[in-house]
Order: C-alpha cells, then sequence, then structure tokens
C-alpha cells in the first residue's frame, strides 16, 4: 500500500512526541500530553493539511508496555494504520547516531517507518479477554516475585544474624507471605475461570496443556505471546522468538563457533519453557529417554535442555494446527 504520511510516535509517561514525515522530509513536530486531548490536539493539527487521511498515513511507535495505551485505544476507533516496532530493530537500523532526545527520537522512528514501509506489519488488537489474561499475568509475575523477595531474604539471613532476630523476622512476615499466596492462588483461579468462560481459549488451553510438561502458566503466557496463534503461527519463528532457536556462530576461517542462541529472546517465555522441559524430562518417559540417551552421548545439558524446549513448542504448534490434543503414538491420516 502506498502512504502519504510517516508519522514516528516517541511515547513516554506522560508526552507523546509527533513527527510527520511526507516523501521522506520531515513536515513538522508537535510534543502533546499523553492522554486522550492531547492526542484529539495533534489529530486537530494534522488535518490541516491538505491530502491527510488516516488510511493512507504510517504510525509507527515503540513498544513501551502500559504507555501506548492511550495512543492504541484510540487508534483502535479508527480505520488506522500502526505498527509496533521493537526499539532495538529501529536503534539498530539508524546506524551510528549522536545525540538523543525525543523529538529526534521521533524523527528516526518516522524516518525508519518511510525506509521499512514495504515491510511494516501492522498492528492487530487483541479480543478484550486476552487483554484481560495478559494483565492478570502481570500481576501474577508481580506477587510472584514480591513473595520471591521476602522468602529469599529471609532464607539468606540464616547463617548471618542471630537465632532470636532471625525467628522475630519469620514472624512479623509470616502473615505477610501467607497473604502473598492466597492473593496469588486467587489470580491463578481467576485466570482459569477467565480461560473456561471463553470457547476459543479453553479449546486452545486444551491443546496446548495436553503436551507435557506444559502447565497453566506456560500455557497462559503462549496463548499472550502468540495472540491466540494468530500473531505467531509457525513453531520456528516462536522458537526465535522465545531464544531457544540456535544460530550458526561463523565468520571465514577463524571463526566456527557452537551454535548458540540469541539473547535477544522474550526472557520470561524462555525460563517458563525452561521450567516445562525440566518437568517434561522427569515425568515424560519419552523425553526423559531422550535426555538419558544424549546426556550417554555426551552432549552437553543444556543444549539437550535447549533442544527439549523446541520439542515442546513444535508439538505445541503441531497439535494446535491439527486441532487436537497430543498423542503419543498419533498417526496422521491423509484425506
Amino acid at each position: 500500500m502506498n502512504y502519504n504520511y510517516f508519522i514516528g510516535i516517541d511515547v513516554s509517561k506522560k508526552t507523546l512526541d509527533f513527527a510527520v514525515v511526507k516523501m521522506n522530509e520531515t513536515a513538522f513536530h508537535m510534543k502533546v500530553d499523553n492522554n486522550l486531548t492531547g492526542i484529539q490536539e495533534f489529530i486537530k493539527r494534522i488535518k490541516k493539511e491538505k491530502d491527510f487521511c488516516f488510511t493512507t498515513s504510517m504510525f509507527c511507535m515503540e513498544h513501551t508496555g502500559i504507555y501506548n495505551n492511550h495512543l492504541l485505544k484510540f487508534f483502535q476507533k479508527q480505520t488506522t494504520n500502526v505498527s509496533l516496532v521493537a526499539g532495538i530493530e529501529i536503534k539498530q537500523s539508524s546506524g551510528l547516531k549522536r545525540g538523543k532526545n525525543d523529538k529526534v527520537d521521533a524523527i528516526r522512528i518516522a524516518a525508519y517507518a518511510y525506509k521499512n514501509r514495504e515491510d511494516l506489519k501492522l498492528w492487530q488488537p487483541k479480543r478484550e479477554v486476552v487483554e484481560e489474561l495478559k494483565h492478570l499475568a502481570v500481576l501474577r509475575s508481580r506477587l510472584i516475585n514480591v513473595q520471591k523477595q521476602l522468602k529469599t531474604s529471609l532464607k539468606e539471613s540464616i547463617n548471618y544474624i542471630e537465632k532470636k532476630f532471625q525467628k522475630q523476622a519469620e514472624i512479623l512476615c509470616k502473615s505477610t507471605i501467607n497473604s502473598v499466596k492466597k492473593d496469588i492462588d486467587k489470580v491463578n483461579d481467576k485466570i482459569q475461570n477467565v480461560i473456561k468462560a471463553d470457547e476459543e481459549l479453553n479449546r486452545l488451553f486444551n491443546i496446548i496443556t495436553s503436551v507435557g510438561g506444559i502447565g497453566l502458566v506456560t500455557a497462559t503466557e503462549v496463548i499472550i505471546t502468540t495472540n491466540e496463534f494468530k500473531d505467531i503461527t509457525c513453531a520456528k519463528k516462536f522458537a526465535c522468538y522465545s531464544g531457544v532457536a540456535p544460530f550458526e556462530h561463523r565468520s571465514g576461517t577463524s571463526i566456527r563457533g557452537k551454535n548458540r542462541v540469541s539473547q535477544m529472546g522474550n526472557k520470561c517465555v524462555k525460563t517458563l519453557l525452561h521450567m516445562s522441559a525440566l518437568a517434561a524430562i522427569v515425568y515424560n518417559e519419552e523425553l526423559k529417554n531422550y535426555y538419558e540417551r544424549k546426556v550417554k552421548e555426551g552432549k552437553n545439558k543444556m543444549s539437550i535442555i535447549n533442544a527439549v524446549r523446541n520439542k515442546l513448542i513444535h508439538r505445541i504448534f503441531a497439535c494446535v494446527k491439527q486441532n487436537r490434543e497430543y498423542q503419543k503414538n498419533y498417526s496422521y491420516s491423509l484425506v
């Protein structure tokens, strides 16, 4: 599609910087408050441009979590082309740059959108129930971090403070730790209820958890990050996104390193897949035998676990694609 305008948006907690580019030239820059009033103020200004139209304009911004919400909710109500891009991708595409401020960042985002206009992936809003699931998953993660901080600090102080002070700290923190645990259980119950109440989510959840080693938390995160397998439909792409896909590390004749995974993957998903793989090699007989066989062959244990993570991903995507639960001895019939 041919776009007339490319609008780069630098998003911060309190403000939005809009850089409007037309034919690779900056038309104007505008800074507004990060709220609905500020967005409407900018829209009122850009509509003064003679040939401006939402359908022939591209709005581009970085992922900034909840700070994008006002913009995305506004654009969702319009027929608007929006692209959300990882900040590191924009940074690397800009080459060597000196200096940085909100205006310059907005211009660079607009320039990135213009340069990659043929390849930009348009943002598609998640269903409201998936957004709810996402917020619940984030809340659960925060509660677990609070619980971990309290328990870890108490555990680490055992050998370094007097027993009476240690006992006192445990007594004072006990009610807080128990309350946090109860809240985590409530969130888990809510997540399960949300999934069961939605036919599509329940279908996907049952398929994903049928794969040995995959539990509630991992299945929920897979559904959220793939947007119900709409944004990511390929197992290899999800493996790459999760940071478990090995890449070749070689250059000429002097550098011949082992294949290694990228550090730019989603570390939360990677951690969950790692825990699932550890569970799978304990409770899944097939994967347990696979792990033990590879260890006997002298393979690196972390490499084997990473291979198990990839196996879990491919099993999930294969089952979702075929709309069936995982079966150990599944026979694929050709129609």
